[in-house]
């Protein structure tokens, strides 16, 4: 990610594909600094970890190629997880669950 341009918006397609997990937290890290300069920044991921912190998603489904291209969800993480219709709630809301069981 080119920081020290101007650019309003980023786009950013799986960039946490192939990222050791520490790698992970530190690109959600500075995605999390681009917002909070103003940028607009918009990501197309399938971990569950970005997602989790995102402020907006955006779910396409219900399946995958020929089965997807539907939006079957919008909205803020919390309300994915209680989200009927939607793959990626119903994995978000099983791996928050387990993690918060793994913390005790």
């Amino acid at each position: 990610v080119e920081m020290s341009g101007d650019a309003a918006v980023y786009v950013l397609d799986e960039p946490t594909s192939g990222l050791h997990m520490h790698d992970v937290d530190n690109l959600i890290g500075l995605l999390d600094r681009l917002v909070d300069d103003g940028r607009t920044v918009i990501v197309i991921e399938h971990n569950l970890d970005v997602v989790a912190r995102a402020d907006w998603v955006i779910d396409l489904g219900p399946g995958a190629g020929h089965d997807g291209g539907t939006i079957v969800f919008e909205g803020t993480p919390a309300e994915l997880v209680r989200a009927d219709g939607s793959l990626t709630g119903e994995h978000l809301r099983r791996r928050l669950a387990a993690t918060a069981a793994a913390r005790g």
